[in-house]
């Protein structure tokens, strides 16, 4: 009966504990830790990120500022498994991916981030459907369920009705939306955007940023965005770090972090 009792006991502590801990894995999705990134030009050494600390909860809006060169599109490139860390590393939903291979690399940018581009980064002689159908060609899905689901994202983003428009028949605030559209192809967990509103008028960069708020607020996607407008930043986000000369100076938790408490 002592050995019965024993038992149950190491089953219901240590049970609790692992869920505990796998509570505690799954919110938060990035980890930063002592991030470097630096470039070598000839024999002088530029240091874009410059031992990066800091965690993202999962839900989290986070807005990243600061001036040019602060190393902001570095950091996001290094997130999204364009460019490799000299040292450091970025734990990703429990995996480190500072040290993938190109192949898994090439697997984290396809299915677990979604990336916006200030520039677009469209095929512009394909129409807005094909753009976002082809960020799924190599994801396993069918011909006929890849279209269907590029429509309904389209019409999501509020394109229904301009989906055999390429991105030249269409404004710059219409093509950053295919732009998005394309982003969530693979339904990623975390949408990186570098500077998603540069290119766009003020009326437009609203609906663009209203569009993004709703992706973090309806379906829990977590946000990590660039962006040079720290005061906007702060009115939507429920993070700011701004960074200058590759390190943090300063890291906001606004009204709005109560809401992913």
């Amino acid at each position: 009966m002592l050995h019965f009792g024993l038992i149950l006991f190491i089953i219901i502590f240590f049970g609790y504990n692992l869920k505990r801990i796998t509570i505690l894995q799954i919110v938060v999705i990035i980890q930063i830790k002592d991030l470097v990134k630096i470039y070598r030009k000839g024999e002088i050494e530029i240091s874009a990120v410059d031992h990066l600390s800091f965690s993202v909860k999962k839900g989290t809006f986070l807005s990243i500022v600061g001036r040019s060169g602060s190393g902001k599109s570095t950091l996001l490139n290094l997130v999204g498994g364009l460019d490799t860390p000299t040292s450091g590393s970025i734990v990703f939903d429990g995996k480190d991916i500072s040290g993938l291979s190109r192949s898994e690399l090439a697997f984290h940018r396809r299915y677990r981030v979604g990336m916006i581009f200030q520039s677009f980064n469209l095929i512009y002689s394909r129409n807005a459907l094909d753009n976002v159908i082809l960020a799924m060609i190599f994801s396993g899905i069918s011909k006929k369920d890849r279209k269907e689901r590029a429509i309904r994202l389209l019409k999501q983003v509020g394109l229904g009705d301009r989906i055999f428009h390429r991105p030249d028949e269409l404004s710059g605030g219409e093509t950053q939306r295919v732009a998005i559209a394309r982003a969530l192809a693979n339904d990623p967990e975390v949408i990186l955007a570098d500077e998603p509103t540069g290119n766009l008028d003020s009326l437009t960069a609203a609906e663009i940023m209203d569009l993004l708020i709703e992706l973090n607020q309806k379906l829990g996607k977590t946000v990590l965005m660039i962006t040079h407008e720290q005061q906007m930043a702060q009115k939507i986000s429920h993070r700011v770090i701004r960074l200058l000369d590759g390190k943090v100076v300063d890291d906001i938790m606004t009204d709005k972090i109560n809401e992913i408490e």
